[in-house]
């Protein structure tokens, strides 16, 4: 029971990455989103000077690996973690202030101006962005005009609760209602992939 308890609370850093467990979570989300993010990025004709921000940055990795793939271009990282702000600028110190900015701040209210992204991505964090609505009209006013925005994530079955009964605040979307949603925010073309249990969604505006 014991052991069950401090498995819960390592997860809670799923969320949110706080002190000595979060960065330990950190670094294992750089490990563990490498496969998902590659077959993620696959799905995209990468220009080199695109302006990206990739919301739920977490440990910096897909920053630094969309960094490679954009090298005349300009990428911003966001998280709601204060733990993983610092954990990804580190990993992409080299880069910081010139081509990569990363910051703290959440989904659903987006401190960037008007149509600034060429790229939106989200790896494994759209399960926690409360109201999708909210946060997917955040990210169609941050895209330029045919801007794109990418999901992926591992999981897309709700009556899969082995990790949502674990994890508080984490809710799981089916392929079906990501898509309903990002149409009806306004994105005129959505294509869904999935791999397994991986999804990958493409949406442009």
């Amino acid at each position: 029971m014991k052991n069950k308890s401090l498995f819960k609370k390592i997860l809670q850093n799923t969320q949110k990455p706080q002190g000595f467990l979060g960065k330990m979570m950190l670094f294992g989300m750089n490990r563990g989103h490498a496969r998902l993010a590659e077959w993620g990025m696959s799905h995209l004709e990468w220009q080199a000077n695109w302006v990206v921000l990739d919301i739920g940055c977490g440990g910096g990795a897909n920053i630094a690996e969309i960094l490679r793939r954009c090298p005349d271009g300009i990428v911003y990282g966001l998280d709601a973690s204060n733990e993983s702000v610092v954990f990804a600028r580190n990993k992409n110190r080299r880069m910081l202030g010139r081509h990569c900015f990363i910051d703290e701040g959440r989904a659903d209210l987006l401190p960037y101006s008007d149509m600034t992204f060429d790229l939106v991505t989200a790896f494994e964090t759209v399960y926690f962005w409360g109201d999708l609505s909210v946060a997917f009209r955040e990210v169609i006013r941050v895209l330029k005009p045919g801007g794109l925005f990418m999901i992926c994530n591992e999981m897309a079955d709700p009556t899969n609760t082995m990790w949502t009964d674990l994890i508080d605040g984490m809710n799981i979307h089916t392929i079906e209602e990501m898509e309903s949603c990002l149409l009806s925010v306004g994105f005129n073309e959505v294509k869904a992939d999935k791999k397994k249990e991986n999804i990958c969604i493409v949406a442009r505006k």
